[in-house]
């Protein structure tokens, strides 16, 4: 069982806990505030447990060349890339609107920190936690910084290797032990060859002492309940509106419907993974009435006899007795009593 870290204030995950779904509007919301307040209010509605956004302070975050250069992609919101970037970017005072918006509705709310002053930001508004997206996980002064403020933090590890992680791991926990890392592939939309959800069990035995999760990409919803199936304690997927609007993220992010039942989808798994312990259980009780078998005399048996194994078989008996795996065990054991042919082997007419 994984690791517990408190990632919102009176909400555990790992250990028994249900996953921790986070509803990743991103730059979803077409640069509009109100598409944005619409996103969050969907998220809550289909059962996510956070609506997450991207925080940029984009002259901190991009070169000034960067910024100038022409920007022809069909999903450009300006001529240049750095036009694109403040169309999408909302202000520290729309950020903080969005943010009491979510607390009326009732869902935690967060962003990924994409540069260190989007972070200062962030701590300054007091999310609950911090999400490092997958572009800064091997930034090292950026995480130092990150886990020095002490509140929780969601790394995802989208082009990264096993030892940038173990380094990521290495350096986050010198300064704070409550954080977890998710299986990511950096591809929108993410083909199914390159999921490797075989990862996330591989991450939970190199790093047993922390949660680990899954953050998505692929189209549809079976991979995301295959990855808590797993043992996925969070899981992140890009949702929107509408597939068809502008923006490269729309086509591998989840719609209102599907993001419904991806929910329903987790919790009806997370009932259904159930205990670890292997035992016949109180509902099968009716099923073994009508259909378990037991040892019973294969033909007429007289008191004192000792049992040989051609003496026995295995059949479904009324009442119930012996159960079939020990018939082994009762090879050499002597009778108390007579026994007519198909009676059943019982503990209490067996003499050592």
């Amino acid at each position: 069982m994984s690791a517990e870290i408190e990632l919102c204030p009176g909400r555990k995950i790992g250990g028994s806990n249900p996953c921790f779904i986070i509803a990743e509007i991103g730059q979803n919301h077409q640069g509009d505030i109100e598409i944005a307040k619409k996103m969050i209010q969907m998220a809550k509605d289909c059962g996510a447990d956070c609506a997450k956004f991207q925080k940029s302070e984009i002259e901190h975050r991009f070169t000034k060349q960067a910024l100038e250069r022409p920007y022809t992609s069909p999903h450009a919101w300006g001529q240049t890339y750095g036009a694109h970037k403040h169309h999408l970017e909302f202000s520290h005072q729309q950020y903080r609107e969005l943010q009491q918006y979510a607390n009326e509705v009732g869902i935690f709310f967060t962003a990924s920190g994409m540069d260190e002053m989007a972070v200062e930001f962030l701590h300054e508004i007091n999310v609950p936690f911090f999400k490092v997206a997958s572009a800064d996980t091997n930034n090292i002064p950026y995480l130092e910084k990150t886990a020095k403020k002490g509140r929780p933090m969601v790394i995802s590890s989208g082009m990264q290797s096993m030892e940038t992680m173990r380094c990521v791991y290495q350096t986050v926990k010198k300064h704070n032990p409550n954080f977890t890392f998710l299986q990511c592939t950096s591809a929108y939309p993410l083909p199914l060859e390159h999921v490797n959800l075989s990862l996330i069990p591989e991450f939970q035995k190199e790093f047993p002492d922390i949660p680990i999760g899954y953050s998505g990409h692929e189209t549809g919803i079976h991979v995301s309940v295959a990855a808590v199936a797993l043992g996925a304690k969070v899981l992140e997927r890009h949702v929107t509106l509408d597939k068809s609007w502008k923006g490269s993220d729309h086509s591998a992010s989840l719609e209102p419907a599907e993001l419904a039942e991806l929910v329903k989808a987790i919790r009806t798994v997370e009932v259904a993974m159930g205990s670890p312990i292997k035992q016949m259980l109180p509902c099968e009780a009716s099923c073994h009435s009508k259909l378990g078998k037991s040892v019973v005399a294969r033909t007429p048996l007289q008191k004192g006899q000792t049992l040989t194994l051609d003496m026995l078989t295995v059949k479904v008996a009324e009442p119930h007795g012996m159960r079939p795996e020990n018939i082994f065990k009762l090879v050499g054991k002597k009778i108390t009593v007579d026994l007519e042919k198909d009676a059943t082997i019982t503990d209490a007419i067996i003499q050592d």
